[in-house]
């Protein structure tokens, strides 16, 4: 449960530090002109923006919030996919490629997983059978008043 939490903490903090670390890999690595324009153009903005967007997809979910925990699924898709944008980020020219286009399914994935999940949890039977308390066994008295009057005369 621990790691399901700290994985629920860490969702919005990683949507900075993971683009600051594509840019420190990038300062380290050494790997010239046109990959810092890559790094500035495509890859900082695209990581942020889609760490938001998973992270408010996951964070949607009625069992999220009340648990302030991630499912298994997310936990596992998320840090896979944030492992891979770390080996992304350290520029090794012979594993750039793969790297990247692993990071980019599996982020893919994630968003799925992430949406398959928002929509299954947002069904209303599967709202009720998790959250309501199961009915009473009797209900209360219902009291019925009608109000009588008397018929009007109308003979003047």
């Amino acid at each position: 449960m621990w790691l399901r939490r700290a994985m629920f903490q860490w969702m919005a903090p990683s949507a900075f530090v993971l683009p600051v670390w594509i840019l420190i890999g990038w300062i380290v690595s050494d790997a010239g002109g046109w990959a810092l324009a890559w790094v500035l153009f495509i890859a900082i903005p695209s990581v942020l923006l889609g760490q938001l967007l998973l992270t408010f997809l996951v964070r949607m979910r009625g069992t999220v919030r009340h648990s302030r925990s991630l499912s298994w699924l997310d936990v596992g898709g998320v840090a896979l996919w944030h492992l891979l944008t770390i080996a992304v980020g350290l520029f090794v020219q012979a594993w750039f490629w793969p790297f990247l286009i692993g990071a980019t399914a599996v982020y893919l994935a994630v968003l799925w997983s992430s949406l398959w999940q928002l929509f299954q949890e947002a069904r209303p039977s599967v709202l009720l059978r998790r959250y309501t308390a199961p009915a009473a066994e009797q209900s209360p008295p219902v009291v019925v008043l009608q109000e009588r009057r008397p018929p009007a005369d109308d003979a003047f």
